[in-house]
C-alpha cells in the first residue's frame, strides 16, 4: 500500500485527482449559480482499513430554477467511476465489460421532502444471490497508468469484503 505522502506526490495519482477535481467542477458549475463552485478541502487523504483515498470537496451554490434532481443529473454517474470524457468513457466501458454492473458505481441515498440530497456512489459492496456473493471493483486509468499496480489496487480494494467472507 502507498504510504500517504507517496500517494500526495505520486504525479501519476495526483494527475489523476486533479482530472477528476475539474470534472466535477464543471458538472456542478453546470447547476450552480456562476462563480459559486468553490474547492473547499483539496487533496485530503482518508485512510480505511485497506486503501488510502485522496479527497476533495466542492461545494455550490443552486441556481435559480434549479433543484435536487438537476444537481443528480448533472453529476450522475460520478466522474470518479466513468473517466474523462465522461460520455465517451461510459460506452468504452459498456463496450469492455463482460457483465453488467448492477448497484456497483451506483447510488444509494434519499431526497428529502424539502429538497435535500443526499447520496452515495457505491463501491466496496457485497452482493449475495443465493449462495455466492459478488463484488467489483476498479481502478482509474490513466496515460501512464502502471497496469501491475492498478492490478494490485483492485485488490486492496476487495481485501477487505474477502476478508469479511472468509470470516464469516
Amino acid at each position: 500500500r502507498l504510504l500517504v505522502e507517496d500517494l500526495l506526490m505520486s504525479p501519476k495519482e495526483r494527475a489523476e485527482h486533479i482530472m477528476l477535481v475539474d470534472l466535477e467542477r464543471n458538472d456542478l458549475g453546470r447547476v450552480c449559480t456562476y462563480g459559486s463552485v468553490r474547492v473547499d478541502e483539496f487533496m485530503v487523504v482518508e485512510r480505511y482499513s485497506h486503501v488510502s483515498h485522496i479527497v476533495t470537496n466542492i461545494r455550490g451554490r443552486l441556481a435559480p430554477g434549479k433543484d435536487a434532481l438537476d444537481v443528480l443529473r448533472a453529476v450522475f454517474p460520478g466522474g470518479t467511476v466513468t473517466g474523462v470524457p465522461k460520455v465517451r468513457c461510459m460506452e468504452i466501458i459498456d463496450e469492455l465489460e463482460p457483465v453488467r454492473r448492477g448497484p456497483y458505481t451506483g447510488s444509494i441515498g434519499y431526497l428529502s421532502p424539502s429538497g435535500d440530497l443526499d447520496l452515495n456512489i457505491i463501491i466496496r459492496t457485497l452482493v449475495i444471490a443465493g449462495e455466492r456473493a459478488y463484488l467489483q471493483v476498479g481502478a482509474g486509468i490513466v496515460a501512464d497508468s502502471d497496469p501491475a499496480r492498478e492490478y494490485q489496487e483492485t485488490l486492496y480494494k476487495a481485501e477487505a469484503l474477502l476478508k469479511a467472507l472468509r470470516e464469516s
